[in-house]
């Protein structure tokens, strides 16, 4: 439905969030527990416990922005790797549409110095 810029972060908070906590709320946990500035050109993505919902935080020139998806039966394949998770764009489009962000492996970038 909408589409972010490739060249924001995307920052995931592993663990869940009452889904009481609005802007003000969110903009505190990323600075308390994520270390992170709500304001910088990012987005912080957060998760309820049953993982039916996701809450997206963006800082947009002069104002927040919060987002919120609702699955009705699925739920959303949570990365638990790390207690804050660094994403491209391209992989929160992947997990708002239900990929596992973790079980897709890309071919690794190789530089050579010269063809033959």
């Amino acid at each position: 439905m909408f589409r972010f810029d490739a060249g924001l972060k995307v920052f995931l908070h592993r663990d869940a969030v009452d889904g009481r906590k609005h802007i003000n709320g969110l903009a505190a946990l990323v600075e308390q527990a994520l270390g992170l500035d709500p304001l910088s050109r990012a987005v912080f993505a957060f998760s309820n416990r049953r993982r039916d919902r996701i809450r997206l935080l963006v800082w947009d020139r002069n104002g927040f922005w919060l987002l919120t998806k609702r699955l009705e039966q699925d739920r959303f394949k949570w990365p638990a790797t790390a207690a804050v998770v660094e994403l491209t764009t391209e992989q929160l489009h992947w997990l708002l549409e239900g990929i596992d962000v973790e079980a897709v492996r890309r071919h690794p970038t190789r530089h050579y110095q010269r063809v033959c």
